[in-house]
């Protein structure tokens, strides 16, 4: 009735509004008879509120001079059961976020009324008023800057003593809906980003900055809940689990993006808690147990996702601090060696790295500012702890090695790759001290040390230096492992190896050139051993996508890495079931295709210090083959168009709905291309024939019966790479793994029609084959080794 009669009038008038208000004093209490009233008031009064901050002076006026905040306070407070307070902020909300007048920004601010409305004791029962609260809470942090703020909080003196917002809004950091979450994080960062001294006192201290270790602790929860998730999908990766593993990391990069936020508001005392806290709960307690320079009270994270964390904190995080401390816990081996050399101003450096590291180690005091120990430091050995660190699903450890050599040398690839992409990403990081990044020495510039150093002294205590020839055989014994390798782990180490090799001024050494070898002819073995499979027809344009990925993949900067890849070991799932079925098969002639171009563009690189562009793009586009048995083009055969009967082979085939049909058998190979047709005579031109069937040459594998000679048997493939691209792109392709094979039976007169008919299609297939093999030639002629010199190296390299 109300709201019929207000349309009659202008809404949005001074009137209106003045009516409106009286209307809502006279509220005296709110329950559910008059809730629906007083929600239509409540949203007029928000209507006319944002309408007057912008277009009517008046109507704020009238909205002071009432104090129409006041009311809104008496309408909680009057509320008996009514759930008045959900819609009341709601209204609310949209009237502050609406507002543009820093006059009416400052009114609403003012005078106690908002801090009233959030410390109202609301009933949080587990109904939808919390997404309503935080957004209120949400909306007014962000109006807030240098001049409000001081309207929010209570102060004592030159301290803060209370600050609602802040603190009934972190009372909701935990809360299990994620918009929650991200609202209570949105509006931290707007009270951070004011600046005010005394809130950042505030924000820094005792009990507001538990709110600090909180987050951290709960990052650890999250991180042993990953980890747990990796230990579950090894060897049995569903694509339920690697969703809830793509899940889970996606939330750890969500909560150090959330750190790094709070980092680049650039306040000193807001930084100092944070990053204290990532280190010395956090950072310290994964990689001390890890590097064996600490036993582990409790973090229990395997290897694999200890690696995986820290490296992901430092391309998400990063910064000095963080940045220069994991580096002094994962080079103090080396540090610690070089000690005694050095002289000068570096051995201050080397000190300060070396003492604060000892704190961590033997007293368990909070780090400091610079590094740390394995081996034997003012005349005490550090014990070893390498029986309480969880290697459970990590395989064999280098136990000869210390601290990350250890896993450098692993005979676990995952660890491998992990650890080095940790000194990878450690040596790329702008933050990174000189001295630090120098006893890594990924980079030229890295590799010449502080002048206090002699050359010779240097070359044993770089780790890319002295220890270049052993990691460069760690990784090639990956690609020449037997059985190989995933393709995944393939591609990666042939990433490392890429950017090692540039490193190393693209050359190996006579032993691990001659691995390299062996691989790269395992690899090609594989490759020519395929063209003999039943996706012989596929090769070619598998080997024009997979290129530009190889070749994308090789030159990927490390920044741009996708660090994923340390867990695929957990989330890369085997090709398991019939080896003969289609689908499996056809993976199978993907991997090794992938595989096979890794090794020739790191034999170019090898050879000619380059990368190849495809070389056989115009030949793949392009065939010259000239096994044209018929003028038709392959192309243009589908179900259902004519085709001449001349060379066809007369013969019976069932059909389950249809019974026994007499039809023509026609095989055609055209340059690469192969197909089997079946076609039924045409019903007025007796030398012209419809096509019912369409099978691939290459899958048909023709097979007489033996108890039948006239009935030959076909397999046809059931599963089409094309039309189940989108499915094949992640790891788990279990709806695929069970794809019916196809298989026609065909009947001939007598059994030389039958043999004369499977001799027919073995011919289409070799002159496919033949074609096929005529356009790889180029990429498979080469038999030369790197070491060869001239023209052999030219053959692959042109």
């Amino acid at each position: 009735m109300w709201r019929s009669l207000w349309r009659s009038i202008d809404r949005f008038s001074l009137q209106h509004f003045k009516h409106v208000i009286n209307e809502l004093r006279k509220i005296r209490v709110v329950d559910k008879h008059n809730r629906e009233l007083v929600i239509d008031l409540l949203q007029s009064v928000a209507e006319i509120v944002t309408y007057g901050d912008r277009q009517d002076p008046l109507i704020f006026e009238c909205f002071m001079e009432y104090q129409l905040l006041a009311e809104f306070v008496r309408v909680l407070k009057i509320s008996r059961n009514s759930r008045i307070e959900a819609p009341l902020l709601q209204y609310l909300s949209i009237m502050i976020q609406n507002m543009d007048s820093e006059h009416a920004i400052y009114y609403c601010l003012s005078n106690g009324y908002i801090n009233s409305i959030i410390s109202h004791e609301y009933k949080f029962d587990g109904g939808d008023l919390a997404p309503y609260y935080i957004s209120f809470l949400r909306a007014v942090s962000s109006k807030i800057n240098r001049d409000t703020l001081c309207l929010l909080v209570k102060v004592d003196g030159d301290v803060v003593v209370s600050f609602p917002l802040y603190s009934e809004a972190l009372k909701f950091a935990q809360h299990g809906e994620k918009m929650i979450q991200t609202a209570v994080r949105a509006l931290t960062l707007n009270i951070y980003n004011v600046s005010d001294d005394m809130v950042y006192q505030f924000v820094s201290t005792p009990p507001a900055s538990n709110y600090f270790s909180d987050l951290v602790h709960s990052l650890k929860e999250q991180c042993v809940h990953l980890d747990s998730l990796v230990l579950a999908t090894v060897g049995t990766c569903t694509d339920q689990k690697r969703k809830e593993l793509l899940l889970e990391t996606d939330k750890i990069v969500d909560d150090l993006y959330y750190f790094k936020d709070i980092l680049c508001v650039g306040e000193s005392r807001l930084s100092d808690v944070v990053t204290q806290n990532l280190l010395n709960l956090f950072v310290f307690p994964i990689l001390l147990p890890l590097l064996q320079l600490r036993r582990n009270e409790g973090s229990n994270l395997s290897a694999i996702t200890s690696l995986y964390i820290v490296s992901l904190l430092l391309e998400v995080v990063g910064g000095k601090t963080i940045t220069n401390a994991v580096a002094e816990i994962v080079l103090y081996p080396f540090m610690s060696s070089l000690r005694d050399t050095i002289e000068g101003s570096t051995e201050k450096l080397f000190s300060n790295h070396l003492n604060n590291v000892h704190k961590l180690v033997y007293s368990g005091s909070e780090y400091g500012g610079g590094g740390i120990i394995n081996g034997n430091l003012c005349g005490k050995p550090v014990p070893s702890y390498s029986h309480s660190i969880n290697f459970s699903v990590d395989g064999s450890v280098c136990q000869e090695r210390g601290g990350i050599l250890a896993f450098v040398f692993s005979e676990n690839h995952s660890l491998l790759l992990a650890s080095l992409f940790l000194l990878f990403t450690l040596a790329g990081s702008k933050d990174i001290e000189h001295l630090l990044a120098s006893m890594i020495g990924l980079h030229a510039m890295q590799c010449r040390m502080d002048h206090d150093i002699s050359a010779s002294q240097v070359v044993d205590k770089i780790i890319f230096v002295a220890f270049m020839p052993q990691i460069l055989n760690s990784l090639l014994k990956v690609l020449a492992s037997e059985p190989p390798t995933p393709v995944q782990i393939q591609w990666h180490t042939g990433w490392f190896l890429q950017k090692l090799l540039v490193l190393q001024g693209k050359k190996l050494d006579d032993h691990n050139l001659q691995l390299f070898n062996t691989s790269y002819k395992q690899s090609r073995e594989r490759f020519q051993k395929e063209l003999d499979g039943c996706w012989f027809d596929c090769m070619l344009d598998t080997l024009r996508n997979e290129w530009t990925s190889c070749k994308a993949a090789l030159e990927k900067p490390s920044q741009s890495k996708d660090l994923l890849f340390m867990l695929e070991h957990a989330v890369f799932q085997e090709i398991a079931g019939n080896a003969t079925s289609a689908y499996f098969s056809w993976q199978r002639m993907v991997d090794i295709v992938k595989a096979f171009i890794l090794h020739v563009q790191l034999k170019a690189f090898i050879c000619k210090g380059e990368l190849l562009e495809n070389p056989l793009l115009a030949s793949l586009s392009s065939p010259t083959g000239s096994g044209i048995t018929h003028a038709l083009d392959l192309s243009t055969a589908s179900f259902g168009s004519e085709i001449s009967l001349g060379a066809g082979i007369s013969c019976r085939i069932a059909f389950s709905n249809a019974g026994i049909r007499d039809i023509y058998l026609i095989p055609l190979a055209c340059e690469t291309s192969g197909k089997l047709l079946l076609a039924e005579k045409h019903p007025f031109r007796s030398q012209r024939g419809v096509i019912i069937a369409i099978a691939p040459l290459a899958e048909l594998s023709p097979k007489i019966d033996e108890d039948h000679p006239t009935w030959l048997h076909l397999r046809t493939r059931e599963f089409d790479p094309k039309l189940n691209a989108s499915k094949t792109r992640g790891y788990n392709l279990k709806g695929l793994n069970h794809a019916a094979e196809g298989r026609w039976t065909l009947g001939f007169p007598n059994t030389k029609a039958c043999e004369a008919a499977r001799l027919a299609i073995l011919e289409q297939i070799n002159k496919q084959k033949s074609c096929v093999r005529s356009t790889l030639a180029p990429l498979l002629q080469d038999n030369s080794d790197c070491s060869d010199e001239g023209s052999s190296n030219m053959r692959i390299c042109r």
